[in-house]
């Protein structure tokens, strides 16, 4: 227990247990580590748990295997072809805002190097494969006042070259790149973009319909609303409203998501046939102290505020009783006279809830949550009421917010499972990412895929979640957003040195391929695989440090 430690008296304490040397009776509370050396002693020692011990077998027939990107990030050709404006072309074009002063002018040229891009998917044996339309491309200023129709050729060509290939397209209608004429007048904080995307959407279901079967509407609108809207650091950079900007953005997300599921489900699900929902985000959280009560309620509080803001209107028509009471009770507290958060119309309960054939879901880390008192501050992390670390013995990635801990994503898995009544799960992004030297034997990659991916296995056959597909984040190094080319998530490297930016593939790249030809993981034990799929040797020469 915590003692009388010499020279330093009780300014420190070396004890599995804390001693409350204010109190007279010297209470003793253990500490987490005194939980922690109990388990060893009763195991005496540490046996092998089912979280770190790999799992063989298959994902079922069908299974969708996708790598991802957005518009943005890979497109290039700002203004190519009577393309509008978006927001992150005035962001990214505002000094500061992004790492380096990078941008998304050129991007990874996607635009102009749809067979490249084909190619990479080949060699990954995906047979779907996600992008996102740039609203911009087909409506400059975001409206039916003018259709681009070079930007609606554009992906006809990546959609008549992806078919060809046998690789079918998953389309997100908003990955972040909202025209700048909107956001001029509000962006996702004025009502009428509700209307605004219903009529996009009606446009690209029109146009594009046909060639496509797996529609998402929004991508992470949790990001879109938050760091949009309230912390400022994406685009638009709105920050002056912490307290009320992002539930009034997210509020307006929802709604238009449920108009444009309504135009595709009334209009067009019958004569195409393709299935449509949206796409949420969320980290896994723990309590820091698993044994302290604030702490386990801080962790909930953490996964309700972030999926939950979100998922629960899609599934259920209203934002948590949780979320609700607590930002009425903060808000009526700080003397406002209402709830900073929106209330739904029972019309608009009505119109959002079932909006979705499909529970789409990125999870990229796990973190520790903890209790916070904000007192009467007025925004998000105050009305969760909690502030969140990592564990140190985590692995670490190139970004500061991406610890590695694969048996998270197998518990929110199952809590989705559990919370929304067993949807069928499509993960639209799962990956890690590298900064520094580039290196194309990417250890740190390899172990990634193959720990989270077997971890969603456990989660399909061990926790009966209705697992359907799996989208690798992503197909290649792209721009980062405010990290700009900083930080790589790609399986093939970018190398920007060469201004024809090619597409080179890391090993990750064989090691993905493999658990997808073998649809899941093959026992060491049983005999070479024929599923296996190797790396070329003239490849394995150059997976080393390139510069």
């Amino acid at each position: 227990m915590d003692s009388f430690e010499w020279l330093k008296g009780y300014t420190v304490g070396y004890g599995l247990h804390y001693v409350n040397f204010k109190l007279s009776s010297r209470p003793r509370s253990p500490k987490r580590s005194a939980h922690l050396y109990f388990d060893i002693m009763k195991n005496n020692g540490f046996p092998p748990t089912e979280d770190v011990e790999m799992l063989y077998g298959h994902f079922p027939e069908g299974f969708m295997w996708s790598t991802a990107s957005a518009s943005y990030q890979i497109e290039g050709a700002w203004r190519a072809d009577g393309k509008g404006l978006s927001i992150w072309d005035k962001f990214a074009h505002t000094p500061e805002k992004i790492s380096q002063d990078d941008n998304g002018d050129i991007a990874c040229d996607s635009y102009n190097k749809i067979a490249e891009d084909i190619n990479s998917l080949k060699t990954l044996r995906v047979r779907h494969y996600r992008f996102s339309v740039s609203w911009p491309r087909i409506m400059p200023d975001g409206t039916t006042r003018k259709i681009n129709e070079a930007g609606l050729n554009y992906y006809h060509r990546l959609l008549d070259a992806l078919l060809e290939a046998n690789i079918k397209p998953q389309v997100t209608l908003y990955h972040w790149d909202l025209p700048q004429a909107l956001q001029d007048v509000g962006g996702w904080e004025n009502e009428t973009i509700v209307e605004r995307f219903r009529d996009y959407a009606d446009v690209v279901f029109n146009s594009l319909g046909d060639k496509v079967k797996f529609w998402i509407t929004i991508n992470e609108p949790y990001i879109v609303a938050l760091h949009g809207y309230g912390h400022g650091i994406f685009a638009p950079g709105i920050n002056a409203n912490p307290g009320t900007s992002p539930y009034i953005a997210g509020h307006n997300l929802l709604k238009a998501h449920a108009e444009a599921w309504h135009v595709y489900n009334d209009k067009y699900r019958t004569k195409q046939g393709g299935i449509i929902g949206i796409t949420i985000n969320s980290d896994w959280a723990e309590p820091r102290n698993p044994y302290k009560q604030e702490d386990v309620d801080a962790a909930m509080r953490v996964v309700q505020f972030m999926m939950g803001w979100f998922a629960h209107p899609v599934f259920n028509g209203d934002y948590s009783d949780l979320m609700k009471n607590i930002i009425r009770e903060r808000s009526l507290a700080a003397g406002q006279p209402q709830s900073r958060l929106p209330e739904f119309t029972p019309a608009e309960v009505a119109r959002i809830k079932g909006t979705h054939d499909y529970f789409g879901f990125n999870h990229y880390t796990t973190v520790l949550a903890f209790y916070v008192d904000f007192q009467n501050q007025e925004h998000y992390d105050a009305d969760r009421g909690a502030a969140v670390i990592s564990d140190r013995t985590w692995l670490e990635s190139g970004s500061d917010w991406l610890k590695v801990n694969p048996m998270g994503f197998r518990k929110i898995l199952k809590f989705i499972k559990d919370e929304y009544g067993n949807p069928p799960v499509f993960v639209t992004e799962n990956g890690v990412s590298e900064r520094g030297p580039v290196n194309l034997n990417d250890a740190l990659r390899i172990h990634y895929y193959e720990n989270y991916i077997n971890h969603a296995l456990k989660a399909y056959l061990l926790d009966g979640v209705d697992l359907r597909g799996y989208a690798a984040w992503s197909l290649m190094d792209n721009l980062e957003w405010t990290m700009g080319y900083d930080e790589r998530f790609g399986l093939f490297y970018v190398n920007r040195s060469d201004s024809s930016l090619p597409r080179i593939p890391k090993k990750s790249v064989w090691h993905y391929a493999s658990i997808i030809n073998c649809n899941g993981f093959i026992s060491p034990g049983e005999s070479p695989p024929e599923c296996q799929i190797h790396e070329p040797e003239e490849t394995k020469k150059s997976c080393r440090r390139t510069h």
